[in-house]
């Protein structure tokens, strides 16, 4: 197993360093890089981060009629802030700078931001651990369990109608549940359970330990749920086509056929091998509600994680911000599908990656 492990490891480099030179390279195409950004905005093209509270330097009051930007931008100033971006460099050569330093874990600084790329995550991390987190758990807890019920009573009224409940919960959005359930739990039209804003309450550091957990769970209730229900529906569903097919097999007739419990069939042989689907898809789900798909989710209940600073990065070109997240997020999903193998074999111990040719 650990030659196994070794391979694994080294596979990441070439990996990782696949995902940021074709990104590195798709960049050079785009439009409106950095400094266009701040030359737009300088002429009176508005704020580069515009709506984002607590940005970057303000670097010229655009409104000023005298600027002179508005009788165009002398060659040495743009030339200087090229400079001071790197850009001035060849792309190839900013690119070996950039991976150096990734590899010392040193991402930066943003553009637009007084603060560090690394600060800056870490500032961001509590929501989508948050979401991530709970969503994740959520799903495992409640579609595994139902999942193994409907396949031991399928065909039956209850499987039929749990089936048509998760069939609607897949098929209805998570930005679309969770404006329902703004509007009818968050004050929209109806009742005022829950709140609208934030992970914690203004007198959170006030509250007693009990206080501070009861104010946690009940900010991050509505956000949960939201991004819950489309990995609830499919998870559900995953787990049970899988026990329908280990539940069909010999060997299971043949556990009956000893007198078995029902209980010690499902969990003592069953289980083990059903569950290797299902822990198969446990990297995409966390990272996909983790750091992808909770853009949508945060904006609506104004929440500023990783999904907003990702998005708002990506629109206002902020470069070290872009890749700074994108190596260190990239390498987390590898690591985490190394673990994903190890994890099979602590579940099933008949499989060996080692034995593979």
């Amino acid at each position: 197993m650990g030659a196994y492990i070794l391979r694994r490891l080294l596979l990441v480099i070439p990996t990782l360093l696949g995902i940021m030179i074709i990104n590195f390279a798709l960049i050079q195409f785009v439009p409106g890089g950095p400094i266009e950004q701040i030359l737009a905005e300088l002429e009176g093209g508005g704020d580069v981060f515009e709506g984002i509270s607590g940005g970057g330097n303000e670097l010229v009051n655009s409104g000023d009629s005298g600027y002179i930007g508005g009788r165009g931008l002398p060659a040495d100033f743009i030339a200087d802030l090229e400079r001071e971006f790197g850009f001035d460099k060849p792309p190839l050569e900013r690119f070996l700078n950039m991976m150096w330093n990734y590899v010392r874990f040193d991402f930066g600084e943003s553009y637009f931001r007084s603060i560090s790329v690394f600060d800056l995550v870490m500032e961001k991390m509590p929501v989508s651990i948050t979401l991530g987190l709970w969503s994740t758990l959520i799903a495992y807890m409640i579609s595994i369990p139902l999942g193994i019920k409907k396949a031991v009573r399928d065909g039956t009224p209850f499987d039929t109608w749990t089936s048509g409940a998760i069939i609607v919960g897949y098929a209805i959005p998570g930005f679309l549940f969770a404006i329902l359930l703004i509007v009818l739990f968050a004050g929209g039209s109806y009742w005022r359970i829950f709140p609208l804003r934030g992970l914690t309450s203004a007198t959170f550091d006030d509250l007693s330990l009990i206080g501070q957990v009861l104010d946690y769970f009940w900010h991050i209730a509505l956000p949960v749920l939201a991004s819950t229900i489309a990995a609830f529906a499919t998870l559900t569903l995953l787990t049970k086509n899988s026990f329908l097919d280990e539940i069909k097999k010999q060997y299971v007739i043949t556990a009956r056929a000893k007198g078995l419990s029902e209980a010690r069939v499902l969990y003592g042989h069953v289980f083990r091998n059903a569950m290797l689907i299902v822990i198969s898809g446990f990297p995409a789900l966390f990272i996909g509600v983790f750091f992808g798909g909770s853009l949508i989710i945060e904006t609506l209940f104004s929440l500023d994680g990783l999904g907003r600073l990702g998005f708002e990065a990506v629109v206002a070109r902020d470069y070290p911000v872009v890749f700074g997240t994108l190596f260190a997020f990239s390498l987390l999903g590898l690591v985490v599908g190394i673990i994903t193998d190890l994890t099979y074999v602590l579940i099933d111990p008949r499989i060996d990656f080692e034995a593979r040719n």
